[in-house]
């Protein structure tokens, strides 16, 4: 064998209890998984007083040009990610003239020329797979780069042309091997998009697999209706849903998290398949634009305006603004608060990235003890500035802070939680799980030491505690150091 890991307490990604056992290791695949005594290997590893599980999967991320640009990929190696989904709140990667919209955001319209160039999503995972990253890429199509090709950021409903582009796209990306479709209903131009559209769009993939992941169009007050429109695309539209950074925003929402859960759960006894993720922090991050666009508009898609609780994560032009919220920024120029967040969007656009905190400690629990939460980072890999600590620490913080600290998870729901659960609904055969035959993406871990330790101050930080990861059989971390392997690659769902 090329690897036997020795004495482990193996949480196998099912949700059962763990074990005390060897797993071995031949050409990218779990190869046996018991007493391996006797088993001659390449390399042996005394896992013993370790815990090994699968490869933790994120299941919403916003990789999908970091993985060309920092393609070692040590934010998420390092917390223990095997396999990134990307595509997500409708910032698809394809068509690659309308994703180039969204460079910004992420940090990369400032090395765009290091960027492979795709037309469609056949072009997207062909890069990856020629250029891999260090973990797996698994892609949903993304509804506002689709619909910002086929008829711009235009403030109404599609034509029957424009709406068959989109769909034309989403087949296209689907027969590719994408996973599913997403949108993201706050920003532009999904949240022109009427409930009716999007579930013209949903019946594309019904009968494929795909399933509907969903920013849905408001985390505030308004968080019951948003939900209440997410199950009735996957409902009429004939997929599962998948609720993205399941939460309620603002303190006029605070608590509504159980009345949101009571409705998924009434629509799982119906017989639809919905579930949801979530980063485990009391504060968020996006675009300034969309919380500017959200208070000049008047609309609660974001939750409240509190300026002194957005913070400016990223502003590439303006190093010295980052690490101010709003509300202080505004007072050092003598302007009002939404002055000065209009100024720092004029100025920056979509690289004005920021973070707000809006959540409550209670309803974060809440969320995250319901067995219809998987785990997702919703981190922005911004080249620059201090982006929220989700990015670096977001599981390992489950799993030291939430499990061994707090006891909300068992730790075998919360491996599960990050691995075969995600695997199970987002199509990845043989991933997210321990058994002979599956691809060796896998994670050890000392559970008394794991620590998310990146904060917002000093964000950039690797968790305590995380051994060794290897992704398809290759070690990419060995004690919190990048090995400088890429041995990921794309994911694509089976079709048919």
């Amino acid at each position: 064998m090329d690897l036997v890991i020795r004495g482990a307490t193996v949480y196998d990604g099912s949700g059962g209890p763990a074990r005390v056992c060897d797993v071995g290791v031949s050409a990218q695949r779990i190869a046996a998984v018991g007493d391996l005594v006797g088993e001659r290997a390449a390399l042996s590893v005394d896992a013993a007083g370790l815990a090994l599980a699968p490869g933790f999967i994120d299941v919403h991320s916003h990789d999908d040009f970091a993985v060309f640009l920092t393609p070692e990929m040590d934010f998420k190696v390092g917390q223990g990610v095997t396999t990134d989904v990307v595509g997500n709140c409708g910032l698809g990667a394809a068509p690659f003239g309308s994703a180039r919209a969204y460079l910004a955001f992420f940090g990369a319209d400032r090395r765009e020329e290091s960027l492979p160039v795709w037309d469609d999503y056949v072009g997207y995972l062909d890069a990856v797979d020629a250029d891999p990253p260090s973990l797996n890429v698994a892609v949903l199509v993304g509804h506002g780069t689709s619909r910002l090709d086929a008829m711009g950021n235009d403030r109404r409903g599609p034509t029957d042309g424009e709406l068959a582009r989109m769909a034309d796209t989403l087949a296209t990306g689907l027969d590719a091997g994408c996973v599913g479709f997403s949108t993201g209903l706050i920003y532009e131009p999904g949240r022109y998009a009427n409930t009716e559209e999007l579930i013209a769009l949903a019946r594309v993939m019904a009968g494929t697999g795909g399933l509907y992941a969903t920013h849905m169009r408001d985390e505030g007050i308004g968080l019951l209706d948003a939900v209440a429109e997410a199950i009735s695309i996957g409902e009429q539209g004939g997929v599962p849903v998948q609720i993205s950074h399941h939460k309620a925003s603002s303190r006029a929402a605070w608590g509504l998290v159980g009345e949101s859960l009571a409705l998924i759960e009434a629509a799982r006894a119906r017989g639809t398949d919905v579930t949801a993720d979530q980063y485990p922090y009391t504060a968020g991050s996006t675009s300034l634009f969309a919380v500017v666009q959200n208070a000049e508009e008047g609309t609660s898609g974001v939750g409240d305006t509190d300026w002194n609780a957005i913070v400016i994560a990223s502003a590439p032009g303006h190093p010295e603004w980052e690490g101010h919220s709003i509300a202080d920024l505004a007072a050092r120029l003598e302007r009002t608060p939404q002055d000065a967040a209009r100024m720092v969007v004029d100025v920056e656009g979509y690289g004005a990235v920021v973070i707000i905190h809006s959540m409550d400690e209670a309803d974060v629990r809440t969320v995250m003890a319901h067995p219809t939460t998987m785990i997702g980072s919703d981190g922005i890999p911004t080249l620059a500035g201090k982006p929220h600590p989700r990015l670096y620490g977001t599981f390992a913080k489950v799993l030291g802070y939430y499990t061994r600290d707090e006891h909300v998870l068992s730790l075998d729901q919360a491996v599960h939680r990050m691995t075969g659960m995600p695997a199970a609904k987002f199509g990845l055969a043989d991933r997210g799980i321990i058994k002979e035959g599956a691809w060796a993406d896998l994670v050890l871990f000392d559970p008394t030491a794991i620590d998310d330790i990146a904060t917002y101050e000093s964000p950039r930080r690797h968790p305590s505690g995380i051994r060794r990861v290897w992704v398809n059989g290759t070690a990419v971390m060995h004690e919190g150091h990048h090995t400088g392997e890429r041995p990921g690659r794309a994911l694509r769902r089976r079709v048919g």
